[in-house]
């Protein structure tokens, strides 16, 4: 396949998904041409991201997306339910679902403008089995929703561990997982939540450290394992999680 597609240079994203071991047609590279598309387009008019570069898109964003297959190597292999929180301008959703389609994927957000976006990329892209869902985390993980109904929630949104954690793992089935994106070094705010992960129900996995490919990037990723239902008095009213954070409970 030749690096040139469209008029823009893809040999970034190309080398990006086979450090991960992974390879993609021109279906999908042009689903991600498409994206970087109507992103931009997008963004000329709404704030979806501050990085508009072809390549530091494909870096910080796609490549960034989909490195959740060195946390999770058999995304390919299963018929996963993920679900995105605080998705913003589809990442990681939309690019896991790209290179991973056997992917069923909620993408959930609580601006409407955004939900408007994604659609269109859905629609534009053509992507099958995803939904885009205007609401609050703490609104859509109550039991007649989305509680515990995800094999993997993921997250790239910026807050505490402790803080995302009480948003994230209730959407998660007992012996699912939640996956936070870290772009620092975390180990202080980690050992922090660790009592907090485990009111919520959930257990410390791993944490897989890398740079993204061809570059100094320093990224990580928390995996949690849900051992058990979470509590139903969790997540808490919305500002509460943020405003006392479950870590400030004492330690046993």
């Amino acid at each position: 396949m030749d690096n040139l597609i469209n008029g823009r240079n893809v040999e970034k994203l190309k080398k990006g998904l086979d450090n991960f071991h992974l390879a993609v047609d021109d279906e999908k590279i042009n689903q991600f041409l498409l994206y970087y598309d109507v992103l931009i387009e997008w963004n000329s008019f709404m704030n979806l991201t501050t990085i508009t570069d072809f390549e530091e898109v494909v870096l910080k964003h796609f490549i960034d997306s989909i490195s959740l297959v060195k946390a999770i190597p058999d995304l390919s292999e299963k018929k996963y339910n993920l679900i995105d929180i605080g998705t913003g301008a589809g990442f990681p959703g939309i690019p896991l679902k790209i290179v991973f389609p056997n992917l069923e994927v909620t993408l959930l957000d609580s601006l409407n403008k955004r939900i408007n976006f994604l659609n269109e990329v859905i629609n534009k892209l053509e992507l099958k089995n995803i939904a885009a869902v205007h609401g609050r985390a703490e609104d859509y993980a109550k039991p007649d929703k989305l509680r515990e109904k995800y094999d993997i929630c993921v997250s790239r949104a910026v807050a505490n561990m402790a803080v995302l954690s009480e948003y994230c793992i209730p959407f998660v089935k007992q012996g699912g997982c939640f996956a936070a994106y870290k772009s620092d070094k975390v180990a202080e705010e980690f050992e922090s939540s660790i009592k907090a992960i485990d009111i919520l129900g959930g257990k410390y996995e791993k944490q897989v450290e890398f740079h993204l490919p061809f570059s100094d990037i320093y990224r990580n990723i928390i995996l949690i394992r849900k051992n058990r239902n979470t509590s139903l008095k969790y997540p808490r009213k919305a500002g509460i999680p943020g405003k006392e954070p479950l870590f400030h409970v004492k330690h046993f």
